[in-house]
């Protein structure tokens, strides 16, 4: 989710972040720097291809990897997509910058998502917990969010600030690249906001969270729009609406509808069959 002109430290944090994440074993989100792209196109490429594991063999052939690529990206590719670099927790407070009312009015998006109270919602790539809080208020006592991250800072600054604001009925998870770690059939929606394009396992992912929802669950991916070059985000931290339903055509659900009532973004809606 990088702004043209500020976007360059934030990738530089997150790439800091990425690297030390993978080298603890701990995935990094919402979520890698130029060496760890370099790593996996060469070393965990060679690895991969000496597998004699089916399963391992087909995940790699989903996924293309390029020493030429964007610098904003990993240089792993999927479905003719470059995935982009993770913004690191250092950047946290962009996510909690006093324009972001104005700039994305988040108000529409909550609206037009319908939540019931009682419902259990997983915020993935949660962050701070910009989106959790105010979840949390619209599924009530009754329901819970599931606030998942996989950057152990920033699951500590959301607990932190929901501590600070009384707030008891978001969970805080940690989640790893290939799986959001939730309870199969249990979730009635997935919302990712500027999430998806930074998934480094977009497919692995997805299926997990399929598994994660209930029957006719829905799953709702909020990414700046990649056709309008007016949109002031780098151009890796952009999705068209053709690219989602592109990714995503092999999971167990069916488009439902894109709601373009944001400024900036899509708000493209599937449900699971």
């Amino acid at each position: 989710m990088h702004l043209i002109g500020r976007s360059e430290a934030r990738s530089r944090a997150g790439a800091r972040t990425r690297h030390g994440s993978l080298v603890k074993g701990v995935a990094s989100r919402r979520w890698v720097s130029l060496a760890c792209a370099l790593v996996i196109c060469t070393g965990w490429r060679t690895v991969r291809g000496q597998s004699t594991n089916s399963a391992t063999d087909a995940a790699t052939s989903r996924y293309e990897f390029r020493q030429e690529h964007d610098p904003n990206g990993i240089g792993k590719f999927y479905l003719g997509r470059e995935i982009a670099q993770v913004m690191g927790h250092q950047a946290a407070d962009w996510l909690e910058r006093p324009e972001r009312e104005a700039e994305e009015k988040p108000g529409l998006l909550l609206e037009a998502l319908g939540i019931k109270a009682g419902e259990a919602v997983a915020d993935i790539g949660a962050g701070s917990g910009y989106y959790s809080r105010r979840l949390a208020k619209l599924v009530g006592e009754g329901g819970l969010v599931y606030a998942v991250d996989i950057q152990p800072e920033m699951l500590d600054l959301l607990t932190n600030k929901m501590a600070e604001l009384n707030i008891r009925n978001v969970k805080a998870v940690l989640g790893t690249l290939t799986d959001p770690n939730l309870p199969p059939n249990s979730i009635d929606l997935v919302l990712m906001v500027d999430v998806y394009h930074e998934f480094d396992h977009p497919y692995e992912m997805v299926q997990a969270l399929c598994t994660a929802l209930k029957p006719g669950g829905r799953i709702v991916l909020v990414e700046f729009r990649g056709e309008d070059p007016k949109v002031p985000i780098k151009r890796l931290h952009k999705m068209t609406e053709t690219q989602v339903r592109k990714e995503l055509a092999d999971a167990p659900l069916r488009w439902v509808q894109t709601i373009e009532t944001m400024p900036r973004q899509h708000i493209i809606v599937f449900r699971k069959n």
